[in-house]
């Protein structure tokens, strides 16, 4: 599949998720083999106000290309002048979040409340459309309230309407949150109402996982993001299998490298500040492991390059 002139083979990408997915685990999941990132979520009025966190969150690293951007607002205008500033930093495309279930955003009328208004949608996608040279993409749930359950089609249709190149459907409403199953009729649906790419999003935690979620919905390439926090090698299984090579999981020696090799990154973009932002990743990778809850207690007092480096060797020994 195709978003503008860039080529995904396998349609295989990583979701993105606040708080989560920086650029030190961008890159691992690049390294297994995810062929699209995006940023965590960035805030047009914070590029519009010169923000200093934006520029950090914004960055595209040679070792996650390619890699998107996504921005969230309401303002057409603002999202269309952020989009256009961020452009320095070469994005593969921009992404529109309207999927966003945060309670902070849905009340200002960010991230899924812009589902309720299927024209607004279509404004900023128009409006971010003209604004830049690349390709626009949005990325929504089944619908943000339960009464409109479905609206997911309509939106799909005003992003297409407005230029955009792809949508990204999470089959999840804004209610459940991550919880729940995710619904894949909905991208069904979606799929069989626009002309545009449409990539599914929800409990692709596998091989089987992507395979299902393709045949199930007729949907053009799969989006992974909880699935891979904390086994970013799903990527490699997926990728292995739909190239018809025998998949052999890392040993734990390579887990120990991989994660050594995130924290070092981290380190390097964030100081040693980051480690604190880098426990959450640990206490993911250590989870079903022996003694997991004496790792738990002793991760949340890692401050240290040392004490991380302590700890990733005691769940991978």
């Amino acid at each position: 599949m195709k978003i503008g002139n860039t080529e995904f083979p396998h349609g295989l990408f990583l979701a993105p998720m606040a708080g989560i997915t920086d650029h030190a685990f961008r890159a691992i999941c690049v390294s297994c083999g995810a062929e699209g990132v995006t940023s965590e979520l960035i805030s047009a009025k914070g590029v519009m106000y010169g923000d200093k966190k934006t520029d950090a969150l914004a960055k595209i690293y040679p070792d996650e290309r390619p890699a998107a951007i996504q921005i969230f607002g309401n303002d057409p205008e603002i999202m269309a002048n952020s989009a256009k500033s961020l452009l320095k930093f070469e994005p593969i495309y921009i992404d529109i979040n309207m999927g966003c279930p945060v309670p902070k955003l849905v009340r200002n009328g960010e991230g899924s409340a812009l589902m309720r208004d299927s024209e607004l949608c279509e404004r900023i996608v128009s409006a971010v459309v003209s604004a830049v040279d690349v390709p626009v993409t949005a990325k929504f749930r089944k619908s943000c309230d339960d009464d409109d359950p479905e609206s997911a089609i309509k939106i799909a249709k005003a992003c297409e309407n407005g230029g955009a190149s792809a949508v990204f459907v999470h089959g999840r409403t804004r209610n459940q949150m991550y919880s729940g199953l995710a619904d894949r009729e909905i991208i069904k649906k979606v799929k069989n109402t626009v002309n545009i790419p449409v990539i599914g999003n929800g409990d692709v935690t596998c091989y089987d996982d992507f395979v299902s979620m393709k045949q199930e919905t007729g949907c053009d390439g799969v989006m992974i993001g909880r699935g891979a926090y904390g086994s970013p090698w799903v990527f490699s299984e997926i990728r292995a299998k739909l190239d018809g090579k025998e998949y052999t999981e890392p040993t734990n020696s390579q887990k120990r490298e991989m994660l050594v090799r995130q924290l070092e990154t981290v380190i390097r973009d964030k100081g040693e500040n980051g480690i604190r932002e880098f426990r959450h990743h640990l206490l993911k990778y250590c989870k079903g492991f022996s003694g997991s809850a004496r790792l738990r207690k002793n991760i949340s007092l890692i401050s240290t390059r040392k004490s991380a480096i302590e700890a990733i060797n005691v769940i991978f020994e």
